[in-house]
Order: structure tokens, then C-alpha cells, then sequence
């Protein structure tokens, strides 16, 4: 179980890095020159700077606490937040009439993200 907890925390954390990175430091103006980012055109440069920025540091809370030992509590913290983070995501989709396409991958890294939190909860007391 640890290793697929593992596996799923390393790719929802890259997805998470990239995705969020590219939000954070891309310009509202770029990121609308991508058709799957048309959502983009709904959302104030800060805002969409700001989810990126939240992407970014949930997927640094995946693994730092994990791997350093230091407040490992954090890591089924920052899954949980992804998971709201997503579920988000999915609505606006939902809500624009994106098309199932577009909901699917916030809805898979959602699940990825609740695993992550279900998996990783009981291995920490408060």
C-alpha cells in the first residue's frame, strides 16, 4: 500500500507542480492562447496567479513533509486541499460547459488526491 500511496503522491505532485507553476508564472494573456485553458478568460490575472500559486505549494506539501520527516501531518493536509482545489476545477468546467473531457482530469487528480488523504491519515496521530 505505501508504494501505491508513493506512486500516486509522485504523479499528482508533478501534475500538481507543473500545472500550478505554469499558472503562477504565465500571464493570463498566454495561458488563453491554449484552448484548454479557455477558463482562464473568466478569471483575473491575480486569481489565476493564486490558484497556481496554491497548486504549487499543495504539491510541495505532498512530498517535503513526507520525505524530511518534518510535520508529516501536512501531507494528507495538502491532499485534502488539492482535492477542494480540483473538485473547484471540475465545477468551473462543469458550470462553463467545458464537456465531460474537460472534467475528467481535475475529477481523476481529485480522487488521486482523497486516496492520497484517506491512504496517508492513519499513519498520523494528532
Amino acid at each position: 500500500m505505501n508504494t501505491a500511496l508513493w506512486i500516486v503522491t509522485i504523479i499528482l505532485a508533478l501534475a500538481m507542480a507543473l500545472s500550478g507553476g505554469m499558472k503562477a508564472i504565465a500571464g493570463r494573456e498566454k495561458l488563453l492562447e491554449n484552448p484548454r485553458m479557455a477558463w482562464t478568460g473568466d478569471f483575473s490575472d491575480a486569481a489565476i496567479r493564486s490558484i497556481g500559486g496554491i497548486e504549487f505549494i499543495g504539491a510541495l506539501g505532498l512530498i517535503l513533509p513526507a520525505v524530511t520527516g518534518i510535520a508529516p501531518i501536512l501531507v494528507p493536509l495538502a491532499a485534502v486541499g488539492l482535492a477542494i482545489v480540483m473538485l473547484g476545477a471540475a465545477v468551473v468546467h462543469v458550470r462553463r460547459g467545458d464537456g465531460a473531457q474537460a472534467v475528467i482530469a481535475p475529477l481523476v487528480l481529485m480522487l488521486m488526491a482523497i486516496f492520497i488523504a484517506w491512504g496517508r491519515f492513519g499513519e498520523y496521530a494528532f
